[in-house]
C-alpha cells in the first residue's frame, strides 16, 4: 500500500480518501490483514491520529480522523448526535425511483436497530448485456444519505428494495457481480463515501473525496 492521499488536513483534524479494499484498523472479523489506514496515516505523518467513525473495508472515500484526544471526543459527538451529514454515492442494479426513503431495521449487537437512508437517483444506465430473461442490463448511480450509522447500512437497504450494490458481497446480487467480474474484470464494490459536512468553529466544513479510477471506469463502460 503507498501513500494515502490526504483531502484535508488542519492542526486538529485530517481526512484522507480511503482505498477500497483498505481496513480502518484492525478487527477480528479480517484476520488477513495486516495493513490498516490508522497504522499508514500515523506512520505517514508521524503522529497519532483518532478515527472518528469507520468505513467499510470495501467502501472508499472519505475518511476523518482528529489528532487528538479532545478533538476525537468532539468529533465522537457530533457523529452520535448525526450532526455530520454523510453523503455517499452507490451504482445499484436496475432502475430505481427517483427519490425514496428506506426505513427498515437492522440487526445490530444482537438487536434490531432503526435505520433509515434517504436516496436520490443521479443517473440511469442501460447496455446492451443480456442478463437472465432481459436482453440488456439497467442500473442507477444513486446519492445515498443515511440518517443513521448501523452497520452495512447502505448494502443492506439497497438489497432490501432489490437494488443491490453492483460487487457487494454477500449482501448482493452474485448473479449480477459474476457478470462484471467475467465480462468487465471488475471486482470493486461500487460504494463511495463522497463527502461528510459539518460545523467546527462557527465554520461548515465541507470534505469531499474523488471517486477511484475503478468506479470512474465502470461509469465509462456505462455511457450511451
Amino acid at each position: 500500500m503507498g501513500t494515502l492521499e490526504i483531502i484535508y488536513e488542519t492542526q486538529n483534524l485530517i481526512a484522507i480518501n480511503k482505498p477500497h479494499g483498505l481496513l480502518v484498523h484492525r478487527t477480528k472479523i479480517a484476520n488477513d490483514a495486516d495493513v490498516f489506514a490508522l497504522q499508514l496515516l500515523r506512520n505517514q505523518i508521524n503522529r497519532r491520529v483518532y478515527p472518528a467513525h469507520r468505513l467499510d473495508r470495501k467502501t472508499s472515500g472519505v475518511l476523518l480522523f482528529a489528532k487528538n484526544p479532545d478533538t476525537n471526543s468532539t468529533l465522537q459527538q457530533l457523529f452520535q448526535q448525526r450532526k455530520i451529514t454523510k453523503t455517499y454515492i452507490a451504482l445499484v442494479r436496475g432502475f430505481t425511483d427517483k427519490n425514496g426513503m428506506i426505513d427498515y431495521a437492522i440487526g445490530e449487537n444482537g438487536k434490531l436497530q432503526n435505520a433509515i437512508t434517504h436516496y436520490e437517483l443521479i443517473q440511469h444506465f442501460e447496455i446492451p448485456v443480456p442478463f437472465g430473461e432481459h436482453q440488456t442490463s439497467r442500473y442507477s448511480l444513486l446519492k445515498l444519505s443515511p440518517q443513521t450509522g448501523r452497520f452495512h447500512q447502505l448494502r443492506k437497504h439497497m438489497a432490501h428494495i432489490f437494488h443491490p450494490i453492483v460487487g457487494d458481497r454477500p449482501h448482493g446480487c452474485n448473479k449480477q457481480n459474476k457478470l462484471w467480474k467475467t465480462r468487465f474484470d471488475m471486482t470493486t464494490m461500487l460504494l463511495h463515501a463522497q463527502s461528510l459536512e459539518f460545523e467546527w468553529n462557527n465554520e461548515t466544513i465541507h470534505i469531499q473525496a474523488e471517486k477511484s479510477e475503478e468506479f470512474k471506469r465502470v461509469l465509462e463502460i456505462l455511457k450511451p
